[in-house]
């Protein structure tokens, strides 16, 4: 008797989704799954894109190939079992408690139906990235795509090169967002063409305000020194900045000339599945899924009821009198807007006393759930899948009488290159052996709450080291175009 074509003594793990946190818990699934199960791991494009290097291959070019990683190994198996490791290039139509709808059946893989059944899932879809690098919905000049997309190799190398094509073509460039993607954008388009001319504006009086103060000064130098006029505190008037003109205005009046805007804000979650699966589990503001600690997908909780702001909240000392009990409650929402801004850009938190769904899916991705104040990242995904793929291998094995594996992110973590710019870079105990008379290009990190700048040694920033990790190492470069 079959399901779907597929034996019955195969039970499976379906991973929705195959980048940074997806594949991490394929593998991690596909190396401890007894006999009997089988992993399933399912995303539309035909590599994986790695989308940490895509802002300079959109603007440097020959580099293109090398974003894009083939599925062939994606389990990082020793012993590849094509009957028990399967890899699906499909779009998922839909989601259901013990299900997923595809956008076509796979009788190669003896799948033959558009109906998979599974036991238990992990949903790792990730976000849609901002319209200077969304291959699926936007052309390389930033305007939406009226041509077809299918997700493959030679199409996502077309695009970087339309848009590298766009950014030489243009007189003058604006980047909005003061985030990691606005920062390479604005430092790599100013070293590639360094007549001209680019300004960044951010709506923040910090560049990537969620990190140290460190991280904001050295940026901000690394700017200044390459002639990018960077604009802080002011937000672009998206009314009257219409498409087809080259000059903008800020909402203060300041206007600003360029002939391509790069709007590098904006990533939303791809959490429509799940909102479609059970809309109390997706939070209707940020629209980041709710997990528990366990990585369990959960209910959003209810909001807690206002708290209004009178004058037996202010201190002591302060004056009651209208202004200052305004100033206090802008103050409030100062704060309120902070912790939003940080959520919407990573898995809404549930206290573990909160129970889990009665469906078997978890949601370890950093860039769709707020994970317990985890920036949302390619790193933060890793160990998030890590904890959801062990606790499903545990819920397989049957190990019930163990308690399941609880996440706690670590400190905030980054490392941004800062254009293509040699620097003379002084030694430090990060770089004990950094010459002081040799320029570098360099790159600011923080780890660990230490802020340093480093040394870029290689233009693709070092795009082979992540094909491992996927499966695919690299010797020669020309294995790249694979």
């Amino acid at each position: 008797m079959t399901r779907n074509g597929s034996t019955m003594s195969l039970k499976t793990v379906v991973v929705l989704g195959g980048a940074y946190g997806g594949a991490r818990a394929a593998q991690l699934i596909a190396a401890g799954l007894p006999d009997g199960w089988r992993i399933v791991l399912i995303d539309r494009n035909s590599h994986v894109n790695h989308v940490y290097i895509l802002p300079r291959l959109a603007v440097l070019a020959g580099h293109e190939h090398k974003a894009f990683v083939p599925y062939d190994n994606i389990f990082n198996c020793k012993q590849l079992d094509l009957k028990r490791h399967i890899f699906l290039r499909a779009h998922i139509q839909s989601l259901g408690p013990n299900s997923v709808k595809l956008s076509r059946a796979f009788p190669e893989h003896g799948i033959d139906s558009d109906t998979l059944h599974f036991d238990y899932a992990i949903y790792a879809l990730g976000s849609h990235l901002p319209s200077p690098l969304n291959l699926w919905h936007a052309a390389p000049d930033g305007k939406p795509s009226v041509q077809s997309y299918g997700g493959s190799k030679a199409e996502s190398i077309a695009w970087l090169r339309g848009k590298q094509r766009a950014i030489e073509d243009a007189n003058s460039v604006l980047v909005v967002g003061g985030g990691a993607l606005g920062i390479q954008f604005a430092t790599d388009i100013a070293a590639v063409y360094p007549g001209k001319p680019v300004t960044l504006l951010h709506s923040r009086t910090r560049l990537l305000p969620r990190f140290d103060s460190e991280m904001h000064t050295e940026v901000l130098q690394a700017m200044e020194s390459a002639n990018i006029n960077v604009i802080l505190g002011e937000r672009l008037d998206l009314v009257s900045s219409t498409s087809g003109h080259s000059t903008v205005r800020t909402t203060t009046g300041r206007i600003i000339h360029a002939d391509l805007v790069l709007l590098c804000t904006g990533q939303r979650p791809n959490t429509e599945l799940l909102q479609s699966l059970d809309s109390r589990t997706v939070n209707t503001n940020t629209a980041l899924a709710q997990v528990l600690r366990t990585m369990q997908l959960a209910l959003v909780p209810p909001p807690p009821p206002p708290s209004p702001v009178t004058p037996a909240l202010l201190p002591a000392c302060a004056s009651t009198n209208e202004e200052d009990v305004l100033t206090a409650a802008l103050a409030q929402i100062a704060l309120q807007n902070e912790s939003a801004s940080s959520a919407e850009e990573g898995i809404e938190a549930s206290d573990d006393e909160d129970s889990p769904l009665p469906t078997r899916t978890s949601s370890p991705s950093a860039t769709r759930a707020n994970a317990f104040g985890a920036i949302p990242a390619g790193h933060n995904a890793y160990y998030q899948a890590e904890v959801a793929a062990r606790n499903v291998l545990r819920l397989v094995h049957g190990k019930t009488d163990e308690p399941l594996e609880r996440y706690t992110p670590g400190p905030p973590a980054i490392k941004v290159s800062l254009g293509l710019v040699l620097w003379f870079l002084p030694s430090s105990r990060f770089l004990p052996s950094l010459s002081p008379d040799t320029p570098h290009k360099k790159n600011v990190y923080q780890v660990n709450g230490v802020v340093g700048v480093g040394k870029e040694t290689q233009d693709d920033l070092n795009a082979a080291a992540i094909w491992g990790y996927f499966g695919s190492p690299v010797v020669e470069e020309p294995e790249m175009f694979r």
